[in-house]
């Protein structure tokens, strides 16, 4: 059973993604047109999941939504890991004043929910894709830090790690040689657990008006557009709201599945 979840996982990820990056040949419709005429159609061989209150092809904004989900999420983790990732190494490798004067920086992130925290940054950045990648970012960072900070001191007493300073390596060379794969594979499991949450927040900002715009076709603008027809058409809330939960679902069990097989091959040691 739990083979088959896996599988199931990657396959729905994989679909996701080539929606994502062909979505301009599989699409039926342009996602933002409107046709008044053509509004709450049902599904049809022309609108397979129908029209919403504007007369757009559901399904066609099914899957530039998928685009617009996973190209926000892969940005926000690319900015996470990377400014998570320098902090926590350079504390962790320098240690002492440096050290505490970042953790100290952390606990000043730590200190307030990621949501709250979001709703601030957004607020004095201004809504938009840029403005909310960079606001959830800002909010996540630390725990990056704070995960590889404890790796590197985990690594840096460690005596292939002292016979490699004594060897006469450099810094660099010593932490790029003995360090960097651990990192690299918490890393690569910490962010798949994390893209289900991430993509929960572009979401639920979007839905609230505070990420992406209107009429963009992102999930999380589907599901607000739809919530004023819930009695009358509630499929245009539950198509958004499947597609949501499916990529959540599927790259939650795939972590899940990385770790333990990283976990068993020693790179997580």
């Amino acid at each position: 059973m739990r083979k088959f979840a896996v599988i199931f996982a990657y396959f729905v990820i994989f679909a996701m993604i080539f929606l994502a990056v062909f979505a301009p040949f599989i699409s039926p419709f342009e996602p933002n047109a409107i046709n008044l005429s053509a509004k709450f159609l049902p599904p049809s061989q022309t609108h397979l999941l129908g029209t919403d209150h504007l007369g757009r092809d559901v399904l066609s904004r099914l899957i530039f939504g998928a685009r617009i989900s996973l190209s926000c999420v892969a940005a926000t983790l690319f900015l996470i890991v990377l400014f998570g990732g320098v902090v926590g190494s350079v504390a962790g490798f320098v240690g002492g004043r440096v050290d505490q004067l970042l953790m100290r920086i952390c606990d000043l992130f730590f200190a307030m929910p990621t949501i709250v925290l979001s709703l601030f940054l957004v607020g004095i950045f201004g809504v938009g894709v840029v403005n909310i990648i960079i606001a959830i970012a800002l909010t996540h960072w630390a725990w990056y830090a704070r995960i590889i900070r404890s790796i590197v001191l985990n690594l840096k007493n460690r005596e292939y790690v002292l016979i490699s300073k004594i060897s006469g390596a450099s810094g660099f060379e010593n932490f790029k040689k003995n360090m960097l794969n651990p990192i690299i594979s918490q890393c690569v499991i910490v962010a798949t657990l994390d893209i289900g949450h991430i993509m929960l927040h572009i979401s639920g900002l979007s839905f609230l008006g505070l990420g992406v715009k209107s009429p963009t076709a992102e999930w999380g603008i589907m599901i607000s557009d739809a919530k004023d027809f819930l009695f009358t058409t509630p499929e245009l809330i539950f198509y958004p709201g499947v597609a949501l939960f499916l990529c959540v679902m599927s790259f939650n069990i795939i972590g899940d599945n990385l770790r333990d097989r990283l976990d068993k091959n020693g790179a997580l040691r």
